[in-house]
């Protein structure tokens, strides 16, 4: 895993920034600024200093018979532009096909917020979540769809507000089994 991008960026730092839009970083309103947005940016890139290895714990007790997918909708996602540091926020929904074994339902709200808590663009996004759960649950299947708002394009540039940007992967027999991708689809809905 790699160091978090917090980890050489002081409090003097943050000051020269506040001080090169303009603003006085001593003052009253300011003045604890600094130390604020060093202790949230460890907050929104602690997935850096996460495994989804150790998020994934799987069982068979209840998943040895179980051949239907498995859905999770309206997942929160909150993560930032890699390009702008800007957030992006918005829902994940994830399914699997299990094979044996399953994985604990709270465990795919971990996994998202593991990939989500580190500088993103949603494509990439959108294939960790499914390319670690391939990995380490190894079902017949995955699917996952991100929908997410980017202040990137809202609050600046084309300045746009209440776009969605959606993204899929399809991992296994939803890849190539229609009539499995189509009920993932409905199911997600």
């Amino acid at each position: 895993m790699t160091a978090p991008p917090h980890s050489e960026f002081g409090t003097e730092d943050w000051k020269k920034l506040l001080r090169s839009i303009g603003e006085d970083p001593e003052r009253q309103g300011l003045s604890e600024t600094p130390s604020r947005v060093m202790r949230a940016w460890a907050h929104w890139t602690r997935g850096y200093r996460q495994d989804p290895a150790t998020i994934l714990k799987t069982f068979s007790d209840g998943g040895e018979c179980y051949d239907e997918l498995i859905v999770v909708r309206q997942i929160p996602v909150y993560s930032h532009c890699e390009h702008h540091l800007a957030p992006f926020f918005g829902h994940a929904t994830i399914g699997y096909l299990p094979n044996g074994h399953i994985v604990g339902l709270s465990k795919l709200t971990r996994l998202v917020n593991c990939f989500a808590a580190r500088l993103q663009v949603q494509e990439r996004l959108t294939q960790q979540i499914a390319q670690s759960l391939l990995e380490h649950l190894q079902p017949k299947a995955v699917g996952v769809i991100i929908r997410c708002r980017h202040m990137c394009m809202e609050s600046r540039g084309i300045a746009v507000a209440g776009e969605e940007t959606v993204t899929s992967a399809m991992l296994g027999d939803l890849k190539t089994n229609a009539a499995q991708r189509a009920e993932f689809l409905a199911l997600a809905e």
